[in-house]
């Protein structure tokens, strides 16, 4: 039993197809139908239901799938042993990250971070909902959120504080809210589906329902609304430093109230291997942050 067919398999089970398994791994569609009938004939069972649009699970192979992935995990986890440090990350690295953070922290970090691991490929995900990392085949995920329990496992990575803004022309407009009680009639830009903010006095947590006419699905739509004159937003500081420093926007701060400050999350599909792939993101990424907060951005 060849452990690069068995790794067809294992992607392919979770991908849904043997192209998008294929993709996933570099390899040609052929080969990796020859790599699952390679691994077929060597059980002497059929573990797949395919045809040219989907793919399924034999009985066989639902039974196989754990013992699969098992041998996959310790195949990897036995080379990333093996693999000194100074060797650096190599292979491709999977990373989703909400839109707004990959363009202003994660993107300045490629050109240094595959300069120093030259065998290193990175594919990055920008997306502000979190994939359901095993059926995708992701190896990390960033997250900036009240993190929900779940079976991935999370690591923060950073404290992510956040501040009301707003546009000049806006709070000329409008005037300026200096409590919580006066930010509740103006005009608030909440991602979609929001309907209350958080903020704290004193440590004590409460909750404010916004009066909105703009959404986003998108936190970048959410900035760019705010820029143009539409009302106040809620945002990351390394979102809107520049933004402050330059004058486009100006921060609103209550007597009353401070913004729930959130934290940047890596989330990983399993704890039993960490990459050196991921090892040397996160590294990265950590001093990135924390040199972002080292200069007050």
């Amino acid at each position: 039993m060849d452990i690069d067919d068995v790794a067809v398999f294992t992607v392919a089970a979770g991908a849904g197809s043997l192209s998008e398994a294929a993709r996933r791994l570099g390899i040609t569609p052929m080969i990796a139908t020859r790599r699952l009938a390679s691994l077929e004939r060597s059980l002497g069972v059929r573990l797949m239901h395919r045809t040219t649009r989907s793919l399924s699970l034999t009985p066989e192979g639902e039974s196989f799938l754990p013992y699969a992935q098992a041998l996959v995990e310790t195949e990897q986890q036995a080379r990333a042993l093996l693999r000194g440090d100074d060797e650096g990350a190599a292979g491709l690295l999977r990373v989703s990250a909400p839109v707004a953070f990959s363009i202003k922290v994660i993107a300045p970090l490629v050109p240094p971070l595959l300069d120093t691991n030259p065998e290193l490929r990175i594919s990055l995900d920008m997306s502000d909902s979190m994939p359901d990392l095993v059926s995708s085949g992701t190896d990390l995920a960033i997250r900036i959120a009240r993190l929900k329990d779940s079976s991935l496992i999370a690591k923060k990575l950073a404290d992510n504080p956040r501040s009301l803004v707003a546009s000049p022309a806006y709070l000329q407009q409008h005037g300026t809210p200096y409590s919580a009680g006066e930010l509740a009639h103006h005009n608030c830009l909440p991602l979609y589906g929001v309907t209350h903010w958080t903020f704290f006095k004193a440590g004590v947590e409460s909750s404010l329902r916004l009066q909105s006419r703009f959404s986003s699905t998108s936190i970048e739509g959410c900035h760019a609304a705010c820029l143009a004159g539409a009302g106040i937003a809620l945002l990351s500081d390394w979102n809107v430093a520049d933004d402050l420093s330059s004058g486009r926007l100006m921060r609103v701060s209550l007597a009353d109230a401070e913004p729930e400050t959130l934290a940047i999350w890596a989330v990983y599909p399993t704890s039993r291997l960490v990459p050196s792939k991921v090892r040397v993101f996160i590294e990265a990424l950590v001093g990135a942050l924390t040199e972002i907060k080292g200069s007050g951005r």
